[in-house]
């Protein structure tokens, strides 16, 4: 008997302590489909020659006195400076230096992390993805140093794993998605980009930028690998390895979960089109 009442009361104990690590309570729900924030192409600034002034515009200007005009024109002069010529449309210019703006495609991409725990005695490979990315990028295939990358966001609420108390754990208490919703990466350089790319040439380089989780930003390099599918298709991997403690994401302490590793491995895998 007594040995059924502690055992009661174990279970009460750790009912208590899962439902106080948040996994039991429902997450929030995204608050709405995630889209890109437009990228603002920069253009680059051109130089623009002063031409220094010559003798002869030096020399002041040589006044010379007009015939004085008839007092009447004819009528023929008259009609034709009544004739107004027909407004001119204006063709919309192209993007800056030929630049494509590509959008990555939330149907065809996915955002993962992994890092390995102890699970009930085993090592075991924790996986979480979610394909709720967007972005933008603008590329000129002929002219690689003009590439452009706008904010990458992700929407964490919708990062799931194979176990939803996990899920729960990772969306109230460890990335707190209630007060926290996106994950940004705002790049700040691009390197290591050839000259120019041909259409179903792979070329690898390197992306600088803030990534921001939850009220923390750290500097991060992705080190991307991508392909020009088409002219107006690009694909690819970009990857980086961050460390939990540096954005203070703490594991709650539950049973049966030990040894999580420090350092987390994020994965973007991307398709793009023109837009």
């Amino acid at each position: 008997m007594y040995k059924n009442i502690f055992k009661a009361l174990l279970l009460f104990a750790v009912m208590l302590l899962v439902s106080a690590c948040g996994l039991l309570q429902e997450p929030e729900a995204p608050s709405a489909t995630i889209e890109a924030i437009p990228l603002e192409i920069e253009e680059a600034e051109e130089e623009v020659e002063v031409e220094e002034p010559t003798a002869e515009a030096e020399q002041p200007p040589v006044e010379i006195e007009e015939a004085d005009e008839p007092e009447e024109m004819d009528e023929a002069e008259e009609l034709e400076e009544e004739v107004e010529e027909p407004p001119v449309e204006e063709e919309e210019a192209p993007a800056a230096g030929g630049l494509l703006i590509f959008d990555i495609s939330q149907d065809a991409s996915e955002v993962r992390f992994e890092l390995d725990e102890d699970l009930r005695g085993s090592r075991f490979t924790v996986v979480g993805s979610t394909n709720q990315v967007a972005g933008q990028l603008a590329l000129d295939f002929n002219d690689l140093s003009t590439a452009q990358v706008g904010e990458i966001r992700i929407n964490a609420r919708t990062l799931e794993t194979d176990n939803d108390f996990r899920n729960r754990a990772i969306q109230n208490e460890i990335l707190d998605t209630g007060d926290y919703e996106f994950i940004s990466f705002v790049p700040t350089a691009v390197s290591g980009l050839p000259e120019s790319a041909a259409i179903g040439e792979e070329i690898s380089f390197t992306i600088e930028g803030d990534l921001t989780i939850r009220d923390v930003t750290e500097a991060v390099t992705f080190n991307v690998v991508a392909t020009a599918v088409s002219e107006t298709e690009i694909s690819g991997t970009a990857t980086a390895t961050v460390l939990r403690d540096t954005y203070g994401l703490t594991i709650p302490e539950v049973p049966n979960v030990a040894n999580v590793e420090n350092e987390v491995d994020l994965i973007i895998n991307f398709v793009a089109n023109a837009s």
